[in-house]
């Protein structure tokens, strides 16, 4: 399984390379789109500006393009806002021919309509379908394939089995699962939170579950101290994990693991990427899941992990 990390920015490309990310994912908006849609219409509901989690100009493409070419590290480029007005769909179409000269091949896309009209104007590009395109069986799975998507992005709740009965219908193509960090409890597509400059994300907002029966118990401490941060205020998982999982996405047949970490601190995000790439290596060394978990919850979380888990099964 190889590691599809997200990229804030130009300086991590090389930094993240070398921690071992196999691919990357990236937003692109230009200055053009912010100043005429601004936040409410989005071109890939990432529309920050204040830190780094996107590219906006055409000059950080062709840097980043000639990394790519160096390192031989893929970027997919991110168009997936849910829907678009009719207007914005030939401009988006413009953009991405602008950025396949550049040589950027593959978009992640989450609205249909977008899908079939790129196809409907001949723009031969690689499709993945985001994680944010709602529900994910194999009946859906059959309509996209007439578009000829490259790969398939699981949402957050998708089930090992729900997982397995779509490779199985597959034809060659890409499976993608999230494991780590954001852990959405909106599962994307039924999220109605703006991400942007001038308010919080709603997802990003403290809550936590638990019996009714523990909270007057646990009602004088706080989440962040019942998690075992380092000194430095790291932990692995501490938003989402989906490490003890790897055994079963394999067997799954999940072929891309997918690390959220766009506008993360870069210090968060290349110890992420050594953490999962460690991962993999204890899982290429376990003959069973047991062993594998038993291997890596001791290496990777000695002291205990966020219990913030992905998958539960």
């Amino acid at each position: 399984m190889k590691i599809v990390a997200g990229l804030g920015s130009l300086d991590e490309y090389v930094r993240f390379c070398d921690a071992g990310a196999d691919e990357f994912f990236a937003g692109y908006v230009p200055y053009d789109w912010n100043r005429k849609y601004g936040t409410m219409l989005p071109l890939n509901r990432r529309e920050v500006l204040c830190c780094n989690v996107q590219l906006g100009s055409f000059s950080e493409l062709e840097i980043l393009a000639a990394m790519v070419r160096k390192y031989q590290k893929p970027v997919h480029l991110t168009f997936n806002a849910l829907y678009y007005i009719p207007e914005q769909y030939p401009e988006i179409a413009t953009i991405i021919r602008q950025c396949m000269g550049f040589g950027f091949r593959s978009y992640i896309l989450a609205d249909p309509a977008l899908i079939c009209y790129l196809r409907q104007e001949h723009i031969d590009c690689e499709i993945h379908l985001s994680g944010e395109i709602a529900e994910v069986n194999s009946r859906m799975f059959s309509v996209f394939q007439r578009q000829q998507i490259q790969r398939l992005t699981f949402h957050r709740k998708n089930s090992f089995y729900d997982m397995r009965r779509v490779v199985q219908a597959g034809h060659g193509e890409e499976f993608e699962a999230f494991v780590l960090n954001e852990l959405c409890h909106f599962t994307g597509a039924f999220c109605n939170s703006l991400h942007c400059d001038e308010m919080g994300y709603l997802c990003r907002v403290p809550y936590r579950l638990e019996p009714e029966e523990r909270r007057e118990r646990a009602e004088d401490r706080s989440t962040s101290e019942q998690l075992p941060w380092a000194e430095d205020g790291y932990l692995c998982g501490a938003t989402g994990c989906g490490l003890c999982a790897l055994y079963r996405l394999r067997e799954a047949g999940i072929t891309h693991l997918k690390l959220v970490g766009r506008g993360n601190y870069a210090d968060y995000m290349e110890r992420d990427i050594c953490n999962l790439k460690r991962a993999l290596t204890l899982l290429e060394e376990s003959g069973s899941e047991a062993d594998y978990r038993e291997k890596m919850k001791r290496e990777l979380f000695p002291k205990g992990c966020s219990g913030n888990c992905y998958y539960r099964e």
